[in-house]
């Protein structure tokens, strides 16, 4: 992975204390900047997901108040029916006699503070009680947020692939090295990074899967898995025996939160048959001089002995 340069920190840094300024935020912690970037974070990323979580929070906001509203308008719209029962009933009534226009006042006072208690009363019960359509309107929301919230993420990475030549005696024969042979996969180097894992004392793992889109197997599927905040990552790399060898490169670490494989390919060289005769005629001429020299020797004993 390319190192980021500190002009982009910078403008990361500048980007951070805009925002802060339009948003009204207290204070920018640069710590916390400083190590986001050190981890390859994406800022960008990180802020359309808080842009995103602030939207739902304002929307879910804007429910709660239309239903308050709502309720307001309920409230007066049966304080009007009321009173316009009221008049319509005082209109039928028949009242000759001046001295019951005080014990009318009266009595329309006593209905006026019944009407305010219930109005109170109900608005309580409406402010209380929700509409089925509200409620599943907020719960959709209120799942979609905390599903946004604690939905598996996928981890930052860096994958490389170690190529090379096979300079063997056909293409030494046919190429050259301003026409090298086609490149071949030596082995891989992966980089999984998980700075947040929930339980650190889980170390995240791999396996080794067979592709079922290799038609002669010639690729097989690598996963990594290290348990929540993080998705399960895969990969798709040749089916080769693997040089377990730290002295050929392979290595397998877990530290600072960084999962660190590197491994390369089992090497075979081959002579070819020629060769194996050439040497298995010299270790026959070999065992027949020696027996000759031996035989010598032997038949100088006897003459020696029987002198």
């Amino acid at each position: 992975m390319a190192t980021r340069s500190s002009s982009s920190l910078r403008r990361i840094l500048k980007n951070k204390l805009k925002k802060s300024r339009t948003t009204h935020e207290s204070f920018i912690w640069k710590k916390k900047v400083l190590r986001d970037f050190a981890l390859g974070i994406d800022f960008e990323e990180a802020d359309d997901e808080e842009t995103r979580i602030l939207e739902r929070k304002a929307e879910i906001e804007k429910l709660r108040k239309r239903r308050e509203e709502r309720a307001v308008r309920k409230a007066q719209r049966e304080e009007e029916a009321e009173a316009r029962a009221r008049a319509r009933a005082r209109a039928q009534k028949d009242l000759p006699e001046p001295e019951r226009e005080g014990e009318e006042e009266e009595e329309d006072r006593s209905m006026l503070i019944a009407v305010v208690k219930e109005q109170q009363r109900r608005i309580q019960e409406t402010m209380g009680t929700r509409t089925r359509e509200e409620d599943a309107e907020e719960v959709k929301l209120l799942e979609s947020q905390s599903h946004d919230e604690y939905r598996a993420k996928k981890p930052k990475y860096t994958n490389r692939v170690h190529t090379g030549y096979v300079w063997n005696k056909y293409n030494s024969t046919h190429y050259d090295h301003d026409n090298p042979p086609p490149k071949f996969v030596r082995g891989y180097k992966f980089d999984i990074f998980y700075p947040d894992l929930v339980d650190n004392s889980k170390v995240p793992t791999y396996t080794l899967e067979e592709d079922k889109d290799s038609n002669n197997g010639d690729t097989c599927i690598i996963r990594f898995r290290a348990g929540p905040p993080y998705a399960e990552i895969a990969f798709r790399i040749v089916n080769d025996d693997w040089d377990y060898s730290q002295k050929n490169g392979f290595k397998c670490t877990f530290e600072g939160g960084i999962l660190r494989l590197y491994f390369n390919f089992k090497r075979y060289f081959y002579r070819s048959l020629n060769f194996k005769l050439l040497d298995l005629a010299e270790l026959l001429l070999n065992c027949i001089f020696h027996f000759v020299n031996m035989s010598r020797e032997l038949i100088n004993l006897n003459d020696f002995f029987l002198m």
